[in-house]
């Protein structure tokens, strides 16, 4: 039928749907093939957490009509569903489809021929409710399972809820057969995303007796072959002690969580309209170090928000020196337009860029702080590793149970397997 390329921008999330949408392709007879080969058809799904996000896109979908002129081009995602009209007007881009009708290419463009308009196909998302399943594999190792969507909480920065529209749950049998499907594929370790996963089964779509996440974990550890589990990410205040408990007592549940902080100064965590303050978060973290020691902890960082003084800035930093957190994911704040935040600030209390930029240096200096300062406990301690295929220096790479990133001589026979090695050796070395 012809030749296909794919470009993802942004989270775990959209790099499993366009998995699925390569497959719909593959099974219509589609060949994939690079981002920089030939190509007749090019789908490029998009990002819109911040300006820069934004802009990245644009970039993306202008290198891609130079690459290929002649190729029809679909854009989809989160900047496709809040600027479609923006998107519809850069040369060379064919469609635009929304968030909700990514799934449904074939459904909504019956051939891939240019028209004399760009085709524009993007629902309000306030109307979705159904559930558009996504996984990705692309090898023995790791796979990462879409169990929910959408999100029903209004955070003062965030364009997700009119990107992705409210939250809604994966029936948990399906997610369960999926599961199963991946262990006979030789799959070992799942990874659970969603936008907002501690919502399963309680989104304002989802029926009341659905299961919660507890009760898909549960579900899930009984399936044979997987032999690890993690969480993508997780909101503290939808992170309880029961599922803590769950994930410290089983086996297949790894000691690792990634929990989204975004301030560490309760006055900016209200500007931002969070659902918890600093002392919920601490209390969470400590009592995941207080059960699993060996935990690693990762925590999500706004720097820069409109409301964040010079003094807010230095108590999040103290706060989080202070923490058990290993690695921090640090953004900057980016004015998103239609946002309680730009329309609240938009006239004054903007930090400048450079200001901001400083900011965000300091951060992730800490963070390669405390990523060392983990890393270097558990030199030459004995712990599991998933191999994957994924090389580094000309060496496969792997993660700790508690996400610590290694590389060890390759050997294609090891390739999915789960060691036990030593750790900081030259032939286990760590990998910043």
């Amino acid at each position: 039928m012809g030749r296909v390329s794919f470009h993802t921008l942004g989270c775990k999330l959209n790099f499993a749907e366009t998995s699925s949408l390569r497959r719909q392709f593959e099974l219509h007879g589609f060949e994939t093939v690079g981002q920089k080969d030939i190509c007749d058809i090019s789908v490029i799904n998009t990002c819109s957490v911040t300006a820069e996000a934004d802009r990245k896109c644009r970039q993306i979908i202008r290198r891609a009509h130079r690459l290929n002129p002649d190729a029809f081009i679909i854009v989809t995602g989160c900047y496709a569903q809040l600027r479609p009209n923006e998107v519809a007007a850069i040369k060379g881009v064919n469609a635009v489809l929304g968030n909700s009708e990514k799934a449904h290419i074939f459904d909504l463009l019956e051939d891939f021929s240019p028209k004399v308009s760009t085709q524009v196909n993007v629902s309000c998302t306030g109307s979705t409710t159904s559930f558009d399943p996504a996984l990705l594999s692309d090898d023995r190792t790791r796979a990462f399972l879409k169990v929910q969507d959408g999100c029903d909480y209004s955070c003062s920065f965030c364009t997700i809820p009119m990107a992705r529209g409210k939250s809604r749950s994966a029936p948990a049998d399906q997610i369960i057969d999926q599961a199963r499907q991946l262990a006979e594929r030789g799959v070992k370790e799942i990874v659970l995303t969603g936008v907002n996963i501690g919502l399963y089964g309680q989104g304002s779509l989802d029926h009341p007796t659905k299961l919660n996440l507890l009760q898909l974990l549960q579900r899930l550890a009984k399936v044979d072959g997987i032999l690890r589990y993690r969480i993508s990410s997780i909101e503290p205040n939808l992170l309880t002690d029961e599922i803590i408990d769950f994930v410290a007592d089983t086996p297949v549940m790894v000691p690792h969580f990634h929990v989204p902080l975004q301030s560490g100064e309760n006055s900016v965590l209200g500007a931002m309209r969070r659902r918890y303050r600093r002392e919920v978060y601490q209390q969470r973290l400590e009592y995941i170090h207080t059960r699993m020691p060996d935990a690693g902890i990762g925590a999500d960082v706004i720097v820069g928000f409109p409301a964040e003084t010079t003094d807010h800035f230095t108590e999040t930093r103290t706060f989080l020196a202070n923490l058990p957190v290993t690695y921090l994911h640090v953004f900057t704040y980016s004015e998103r337009p239609d946002t309680v935040a730009v329309n609240r600030y938009e006239q004054h209390n903007t930090i400048p860029a450079s200001e901001r930029a400083s900011r965000n240096r300091t951060l992730r200096e800490l963070s390669r702080h405390k990523q060392a300062v983990f890393q270097e406990r558990f030199r030459g301690q004995i712990r599991p590793v998933l191999w994957e295929r994924n090389t580094w220096s000309g060496r496969m790479q792997g993660y700790t149970d508690n996400y610590i990133r290694v590389s060890g001589p390759f050997d294609d026979s090891r390739v999915g397997l789960v060691e036990h090695v030593r750790l900081g050796t030259e032939n286990t070395a760590f990998v910043s």
